[in-house]
């Protein structure tokens, strides 16, 4: 039941502000594709480049998507506007809440993603985007949104937030196996960047649009990431309760 509650105050959240969600889900993604999709115009493999781009557009967007949607919203709450003291007096299982905002912020990073989908339906491109995508996005969502709630908990003010995802979101996003292929970099740094949750989605989704082989491993080393995240949100959650 306090899944549901949960999930039903972002349902609610999401049609108040339904065009702003919708407009921040669009800009960034969409001046990815113009500037290196159409404005440089290149290939990569013998394909044009934005073949290679929209995979992880894609992906980089239920990361961005997942992230934001949480993070901020719970960071207020708990900093400024002391909900969360509520949520920890109610009876709602403080196990419920965590997982209602996992599931909460991987639903929106899918919608991101669907927005992306629905822009480029036009161009043509051959890309296939079935129901493992759909699965690889939404957990890719979930592992983020696991991740901003610890990030929430950790934020010692309202500026922590966007100066974590300074640091690690935005780097993430351009290095994960999204704009460029992951061999480039030197070895080192390549392997810590290929075990990153963003680049296992990317790998995927771009063999699954293309239709090559997809190495599903990469969906056990996403579900480690968001046990993880689980794990440590929920030690946080009890933590503050026992205070």
């Amino acid at each position: 039941m306090g899944i549901i509650t949960i999930l039903w105050e972002k349902w609610r959240e999401f049609l108040r502000d339904f065009s702003k969600i919708t407009l921040a889900a669009l800009i960034a993604p969409l001046m990815y594709l113009i500037v290196f999709g159409w404005g440089i115009r290149t290939t990569m493999n013998g394909q044009p480049y934005l073949y290679y781009l929209i995979p992880g557009v894609v992906s980089l967007t239920t990361m961005n998507g997942s992230f934001s949607a949480i993070a901020q919203n719970l960071n207020v709450q708990r900093l400024y506007e002391k909900a969360f003291d509520q949520v920890i007096i109610s009876p709602t299982p403080l196990w419920q809440f965590i997982v209602g905002q996992v599931l909460a912020g991987a639903l929106r990073g899918l919608y991101s993603a669907g927005i992306i989908l629905l822009l480029i339906l036009p161009i043509h491109t051959g890309l296939v985007f079935n129901w493992q995508s759909v699965v690889i996005l939404f957990l890719n969502g979930a592992v983020f949104a696991g991740l901003s709630i610890v990030v929430s908990f950790l934020a010692k003010n309202h500026a922590d937030v966007p100066r974590f995802s300074n640091y690690i979101i935005m780097p993430m996003s351009y290095l994960c196996n999204t704009f460029f292929s992951t061999s480039a970099i030197p070895h080192g740094a390549r392997e810590v960047i290929a075990a990153l949750p963003l680049s296992q989605t990317s790998s995927m989704i771009r063999a699954i649009a293309t239709g090559e082989p997809a190495d599903f491993r990469g969906i056990l080393i996403l579900l480690v990431y968001l046990l993880v995240f689980i794990v440590a949100g929920l030690y946080f959650v009890y933590k503050k309760e026992n205070l």
